[in-house]
């Protein structure tokens, strides 16, 4: 009979056996540009995290970057909004703006764009409104065109997070026909319609103004359909896929990992983030072990990579 805790006596023996190990390559920080100079808007929901003007995104990636960090996932907030999302897909829009300067200081980061229209829709919803609903079809061109500005103007990765049909196809087509061929597409293949959200909604301000999202996001109680469109997002062309959120979806995380030789990656939403936090203010838990504990369960799960708001923190913790 075996006395398994023999392999537990000492950290250095925990250490040795360890099954999953989670380092500063697995993670990616999201971040939330905003136009202007010097400017810092904190998000009382999301405590740590802020929108940061491009100047001051800078100095925070530089830090990020010597503590280990190597990738981000950027989303803008607009000045101005309409009925076509334009400053989406606008030359000079916030973040084809900050992919430039990003690109121009730190060539080697990599950048990861979201491409969806929510925060630039006058109505907060994901795509072309018509009689009330979105019009799945008439998105993709609007998505396309986000998605080839986006590369344009350096961006490593672009990541669909609107959830209509099709959408890599035509996203993997428009940037081909530009020349973009080398440019990667990481699929929000499996976006819940999650409550989770909660925080995000107020940091890219993109709540909708009316009804919800759960005609084009997905059922939580469903996870047969969670395989059928990460597979129909590979067979159109993404080269890796997402689960939305994470922590309450590791049985998402873990199907994928075993039906798809592609990488998976998990996103640790706001709503994840923002409990831990208010838990940690009220001492209630120790953060950083939660932290770990949490994320280490993703990698575990099967998750090849981690979208995370920690992110930052955990690379100066232990990495």
């Amino acid at each position: 009979m075996n006395r398994f805790r023999r392999l537990r006596t000492s950290p250095t023996i925990r250490r040795l056996v360890r099954e999953t190990i989670l380092t500063a390559d697995d993670l990616i920080q999201p971040y939330f540009i905003v136009e202007g100079k010097n400017k810092k808007q904190a998000i009382a929901s999301m405590p740590g995290i802020e929108r940061l003007s491009t100047d001051l995104l800078l100095k925070g990636l530089e830090k990020f970057i010597k503590s280990g960090g190597q990738a981000g996932l950027f989303f803008g907030i607009p000045t101005e909004k309409d009925d076509q999302a334009s400053q989406a897909y606008a030359g000079n829009g916030v973040v084809q703006k900050g992919i430039k300067s990003i690109k121009r200081n730190f060539p080697e980061f990599l950048v990861i764009t979201d491409v969806c229209l929510c925060s630039y829709m006058k109505h907060g919803h994901c795509g072309v409104m018509e009689q009330g609903h979105v019009h799945n079809d008439k998105t993709l061109e609007l998505l396309t065109k986000t998605a080839v500005s986006h590369a344009q103007a350096g961006a490593d990765m672009v990541a669909p997070s609107d959830m209509m049909d099709f959408r890599v196809k035509a996203i993997r087509e428009g940037l081909d026909q530009a020349g973009l061929i080398n440019t990667s597409i990481l699929s929000y293949a499996v976006k819940y319609a999650s409550s989770f959200y909660g925080p995000f909604r107020d940091a890219a301000d993109s709540a909708p103004q009316f009804g919800d999202r759960k005609s084009y996001q997905m059922d939580y109680a469903n996870q047969r359909e969670a395989l059928k469109e990460a597979q129909q997002d590979v067979v159109e062309g993404a080269d890796m896929v997402m689960v939305k959120p994470a922590l309450a979806y590791l049985d998402i995380i873990s199907l994928l990992r075993q039906k798809l030789s592609v990488p998976v990656v998990a996103y640790s939403v706001s709503g994840e983030y923002s409990m831990i936090k208010a838990a940690a203010q009220k001492g209630w838990i120790n953060e950083q072990e939660v932290v770990w504990e949490s994320l280490v369960a993703m990698k575990r799960a099967g998750a090849d990579m981690i979208i995370t708001y920690h992110a930052k923190d955990v690379v100066g913790i232990r990495s």
